[in-house]
């Protein structure tokens, strides 16, 4: 961060407490069982993605432009938790509430890279979904592994740099007085809302990405369902629909496992408690990443045929073996 705080002015000098004390779920009733849950999501969250990613790399079936954006949704949800869940219990369940300012940003760089590639990668996916439907005979060329490679690392690209720049904000400020940062995790805004200097420039891109990152992704995927269903009913008899949209019951419950608690957080976020608020947004930051390769898995018939073929294979190779 060195260059960025040089571009302000060489004779600036920002003071930078030598930790954050994070607190958020410090004080909460029987709180320990709720460490124990998170535990529990972690296991099955990595185990989830970790079977959905691998599924993918050993059946040749599912080597499409479509499980590019899974197999990278699993990837996501396997490095958010991993990026969350156990720094969590650690600062909470161990006591070490006093994070180094250097590893709060970049807990801090980790956890939202995350948030935004899950964001990301659901557009993907409603894109595939749009032109598989509206347009499949153009599907093989519209669609191919490179453009979808291209647009999953365009995503990452984007989602490095806008948290870089949130983190490369924070060098720039002063700390003065408390480094008590109630919530459960190094949360950019609990941390710039501590400074003594200005921070305006924090403050528009706390209001500037939730757009970006959350508004917009969740308007283009409505509109796409929505454009889906419209060309259908013009197009398409009712079983036609109906056969149309199963191949899409897999990404809608993507789409509402992980949109649906944020909307309910962010929407009654100021008649509830703050104790019950950090607990709902770190539910909601933990959820998602468990249940997406359940979800998948359930709602999904080509991975549901691709884990009867592995089984057989496995089976025919340990009567093989036997023999």
């Amino acid at each position: 961060m060195g260059l960025f705080n040089s571009a302000l002015g060489k004779n600036i000098t920002f003071v930078h407490p030598a930790y954050f004390i994070i607190s958020g779920l410090s004080g909460i009733p029987n709180v320990k069982h709720y460490y124990v849950f998170l535990f529990f999501v972690y296991i099955v969250s990595v185990l989830g993605n970790a079977a959905v990613m691998a599924v993918i790399c050993l059946d040749h079936n599912l080597k499409t432009p479509k499980y590019i954006a899974v197999f990278n949704l699993a990837f996501v949800d396997l490095f958010g938790n991993t990026a969350l869940v156990p720094k969590v219990l650690d600062i909470f369940l161990f006591n070490h509430h006093h994070v180094p300012f250097n590893d709060c940003l970049t807990f801090l760089f980790f956890c939202y890279t995350s948030l935004c590639m899950q964001s990301f990668n659901l557009v993907a996916l409603s894109y595939d979904r749009l032109i598989a439907i509206i347009f499949p005979l153009h599907y093989q060329v519209r669609v191919t592994h490179r453009f979808m490679l291209y647009m999953i690392g365009s995503f990452w690209a984007f989602a490095v740099t806008a948290v870089l720049i949130a983190v490369g904000l924070i060098t720039r400020l002063s700390f003065c007085g408390s480094v008590v940062v109630n919530s459960y995790f190094c949360d950019h805004g609990q941390i710039y809302r501590l400074s003594c200097n200005d921070h305006f420039p924090n403050y528009v891109l706390s209001c500037l990405y939730p757009v970006l990152i959350f508004w917009l992704p969740l308007a283009f995927i409505l509109l796409t369902y929505l454009y889906i269903g419209c060309t259908l009913a013009k197009v398409a008899t009712v079983q036609q629909g109906l056969k149309a949209f199963k191949t899409c019951i897999g990404h809608l419950s993507l789409v509402a496992v992980y949109f649906i608690p944020l909307l309910i957080t962010f929407t009654l976020m100021e008649n509830i408690h703050a104790n019950a608020r950090i607990i709902n947004l770190s539910l909601t930051s933990v959820f998602p990443p468990m249940l997406n390769p359940i979800v998948y898995v359930l709602q999904t018939q080509e991975i549901k045929e691709s884990l009867k073929r592995l089984f057989k294979i496995r089976g025919k190779s340990k009567r093989i073996t036997a023999m």
